[in-house]
């Protein structure tokens, strides 16, 4: 008997993993069931998935996996439904970015020795399953977060899972990972939300500093593009953990006000160089929290044709531009020209023509 894999929501995470099963283990049965009927017909229609479910019912039963990969709120109001569908075999998880609330009830609804957290470190600015990629998850972190009750069996076949479509498996305890993410995704996007509101709200009436914000301030604030309705559900179901980071962040900012006040040089100096060190240490190779954009910046001569000159070469080596323009506000970094790929083998690939061609090509 071939094994069946279920989704519980088929949006853009759970659109890549059903293409990525279907890719690496081409045997598998898949049944999916969203609300969204389109990306049910289009599943189907690409042959991601065998059965397109109208609600949770028996296509769910003699499940391998069962993958919830609906919005945080939402994963934990399905797991009623589905305990009778569990097997003892079956491994039940999830895609979300906060797990102690969907643990805590699995731990009511006593269904530990099924439930392992998931949580794949990979996404994009845009949403839904129409945007979803296999390759979305290659070398992307792959987070899981075992329940006390669950089989080592099970982590294993779990890992074992991951490893097969080329993501990279970390076992993490449940509140471990809501701290960790708090601290190194959720308060970046805070904080990045917060800056652009505070230009929003400090600006000019010519609005002066949105025409000046482009370049450095448009890439460190980038994630504040994401999707409002998801970061409000990751801040309510986080809560505890974000409002505690950011008393500790607001208490640092005191202490960097006060260093700047005292006009301490030398401590001003060492603390900007600590960020830099710690900043060149972090690596690079692999997919974290928070999605890395594939850039290469030039320089070009200002004339026309010049970017309409790159875009040509670029196109006729099979390689597409996902966004391409002048950066205007130079003052922190070299590249006249910004041009982003969709992904890493493209942007290294461009960066070899362009030097090829003997332009002066500079990556981040």
């Amino acid at each position: 008997m071939k094994e069946k894999v279920g989704f519980i929501g088929l949006g853009l995470i759970g659109g890549s993993l059903a293409k990525a099963i279907r890719t690496y283990f081409p045997d598998y049965e898949i049944v999916a069931f969203d609300k969204n009927k389109e990306a049910l017909a289009l599943a189907t229609q690409e042959s991601v998935i065998d059965v397109a479910a109208t609600t949770i019912d028996d296509n769910f039963r003699n499940c391998s996996y069962i993958f919830l990969c609906a919005p945080v709120a939402f994963n934990v109001a399905y797991l009623k439904q589905l305990t009778e569908y569990l097997n003892d075999a079956c491994i039940l998880t999830d895609v979300g970015s906060v797990k102690t609330n969907i643990h805590e009830e699995v731990i009511k609804l006593d269904i530990e020795k099924y439930f392992i957290g998931g949580h794949p470190m990979a996404g994009s600015e845009k949403s839904g399953y129409a945007n979803s990629k296999a390759m979305i998850l290659e070398n992307a972190y792959f987070v899981l977060t075992p329940s006390k009750e669950v089989s080592q069996e099970k982590i294993d076949k779990y890992e074992q899972l991951v490893s097969t479509i080329h993501a990279l498996p970390i076992i993490l305890d449940y509140k471990e990972h809501d701290y960790i993410t708090g601290t190194i995704s959720h308060l970046p996007h805070i904080i990045a939300a917060t800056l652009v509101n505070y230009v929003k709200d400090s600006d000019t009436k010519s609005e002066l500093m949105k025409r000046l914000a482009a370049g450095g301030f448009k890439d460190i604030t980038r994630i504040a593009s994401s999707s409002p309705t998801m970061w409000q559900h990751i801040c309510l179901k986080n809560k505890d953990n974000i409002s505690q980071i950011l008393a500790s962040y607001i208490k640092y900012l005191e202490e960097v006000k006060s260093m700047i006040d005292s006009g301490d040089g030398q401590a001003i100096y060492d603390w900007f160089d600590s960020s830099r060190i710690y900043r060149n240490s972090l690596p690079g190779a692999s997919s974290g929290p928070i999605k890395k954009a594939f850039e290469v910046y030039c320089d070009i001569i200002d004339e026309a044709g010049g970017i309409a000159a790159i875009a040509t070469i670029l196109a006729s080596n099979g390689l597409s531009i996902k966004n391409i323009g002048i950066v205007h506000n130079r003052e922190f970094e070299e590249g006249v020209l910004r041009i982003e790929f969709y992904d890493e083998s493209s942007s290294k690939k461009a960066a070899e023509l362009l030097q090829k061609f003997r332009y002066i090509v500079y990556e981040r």
